[in-house]
């Protein structure tokens, strides 16, 4: 299967500091992410959770790890389904990639999503990103629309 990378991006007006904390601050994350916050250190190797509570219960929607990180520059985490039914191997994480550049009071916020070659139902798991969902555009606007009103 050739290589399959979902990639999207948006300019937000503010600092980088701002779309930075945007994208890591727990209680950010939790207004454009499904409700979902951030737990982990930020620290390459550890565990990072998106978890929300869904009918009075706390859950864990999607785990991965952190793989790399340049604060306010570059972060690159593992995604896996942990309710799903292929194995949790590192085979079977996809990767996501958020790139930041600052110019003239704007932000430009790059995200990719790849690996769905190697992964089990990795041609489903692309359509689902890509097709279906159009990517990061609908998250990447309102993380913008976010940012942008704290101005």
């Amino acid at each position: 299967m050739e290589k399959r990378v979902v990639t999207n991006e948006v300019i937000i007006k503010g600092s980088i500091s701002q779309v930075w904390d945007m994208l890591t601050n727990p209680q950010k994350t939790k207004l454009y992410m499904f409700g979902c916050e951030t737990v982990t250190d930020w620290k390459p190797g550890s565990e990072l959770l998106w978890r929300a509570v869904y009918d009075g219960k706390e859950m864990v929607f999607v785990k991965g790890y952190i793989i790399d990180i340049i604060p306010e520059k570059y972060l690159k985490y593992s995604v896996i389904d942990p309710n799903a039914t292929y194995p949790h191997i590192p085979e079977n994480h996809l990767n996501v990639t958020y790139e930041l550049s600052e110019a003239d009071g704007h932000v430009m916020l790059s995200v990719s999503q790849d690996g769905f070659e190697t992964a089990a139902d990795g041609d489903k798991r692309y359509e689902e990103v890509y097709n279906k969902g159009e990517g990061w555009n609908p998250i990447l606007l309102e993380i913008k629309r976010l940012t942008e009103a704290t101005i």
